[in-house]
């Protein structure tokens, strides 16, 4: 596979093969947010009907206030879990993603670095000063593509890093209302 126009037809196949992996696995990431939300919400109604029932049964202030502390006190730890379970499922879809996506890009920059050694192996004469226009354009293109990674890994780092905030804010949150 010498010819540059089947080199580049291949890599853009394996990338298109790549993105369909991603998507797969980012839809995969999608069904377990899902799939977390309906037994998290399932598990909620249950609750909040068997204490509603509770409620109606009571018959002193003092019963009513034990209830309320009991119903409440649990939820700051369940709100815990649900977050940290939220937060891997987003960590790990969000850390295949970028290695695929890395390693990909790698990929396709190395076969086209071949397409172009190629091309100007194969250069007429004379057309020195296009084929270094070229090469400079390639290169400017590749350092853009290394930039717009270490972009793309910062911000993720920091959406970690926010998720993880606002996740202990409602922890913080919830442990303060199952107090009161």
């Amino acid at each position: 596979m010498n010819n540059p126009a089947e080199q580049i037809i291949a890599a853009n196949k394996a990338n298109m093969d790549a993105f369909e992996g991603a998507a797969k696995k980012a839809y995969a990431g999608v069904e377990k947010l899902v799939e977390l939300n309906m037994a998290a919400s399932k598990a909620a109604l249950g609750e909040s009907f068997n204490h509603a029932k509770a409620v109606m049964s009571v018959k002193t202030p003092q019963e009513f206030m034990s209830l309320q502390a009991a119903f409440f006190q649990p939820l700051a730890e369940k709100s815990t879990a649900y977050f940290q379970h939220v937060q891997s499922i987003a960590t790990e879809g969000s850390e295949d993603f970028a290695k695929q996506f890395e390693a990909k890009v790698a990929e396709a920059q190395k076969a086209l670095g071949a397409s172009v050694d190629q091309l100007v192996k194969n250069a007429p004469a004379g057309s020195e000063a296009a084929v270094a226009a070229f090469q400079s354009a390639l290169s400017q293109s590749q350092k853009a593509v290394e930039s717009a990674q270490a972009t793309i890994k910062k911000a993720s780092a920091t959406a970690q890093a926010n998720f993880a905030v606002a996740s202990k804010q409602a922890t913080d949150l919830a442990k303060k209302a199952s107090k009161v």
